[in-house]
């Protein structure tokens, strides 16, 4: 918005505008706008006393289609994109945009419980002993450190593994 406090134009030139002002919601706002200084779209006419809301918003949109306002729109033409129902949702447009960038957030106990997953399927086709038991000590490290310092969210639901009993998995398999 054009701020008068900061202008060096005389105050005379000054007037003070009463529109219902898009941005904030207003339904009578008053705002001092320098003339000559186009408001740039931002706020609308006033309704007329008398007039019904539906038909002087009809009118306004009438006239906006006659100027070309909406024609080139982003979307025109298109449905609606469909998804999960956001009616309820306050975060909705959050949820999409992380969708769209290819980004997944998970509690820190359900990422503990994936990575475990992967750890045993790693630990399961490593090429040595010592490679299994790496895997197998590291996933159990962090699995120790969310037991004593539990995070917010769901319970983790897991225990350390013991390293010899899936080196002997491991062994039983290299041997079969």
């Amino acid at each position: 918005m054009y701020d008068v406090r900061h202008s060096r134009i005389p105050l005379r030139t000054v007037h003070t505008v009463r529109h219902s002002c898009i941005p904030c919601g207003t339904v009578a706002h008053r705002s001092p706008v320098p003339r000559g200084i186009p408001h740039n779209g931002r706020m609308t006419e006033r309704k007329p006393p008398g007039v019904s809301f539906e038909t002087w918003v009809d009118r306004q949109i009438r006239e906006a289609e006659a100027r070309g306002e909406f024609t080139e729109l982003a979307g025109a033409g298109k449905p609606l994109p469909s998804g999960p129902d956001t009616s309820y949702d306050e975060l909705w447009w959050i949820k999409q945009k992380m969708a769209r960038e290819g980004l997944f957030v998970l509690p820190p106990t359900l990422a503990l419980r994936k990575e475990a997953e992967d750890a045993l399927e790693q630990a399961a086709a490593a090429p040595s002993e010592r490679v299994v038991r790496r895997i197998v000590t590291e996933i159990n490290a962090k699995i120790r450190d969310m037991m004593f310092k539990p995070p917010p969210g769901p319970p983790l639901g897991l225990k350390p593994y013991d390293v010899d009993e899936i080196v002997r998995a491991w062994h039983e398999r290299r041997a079969a």
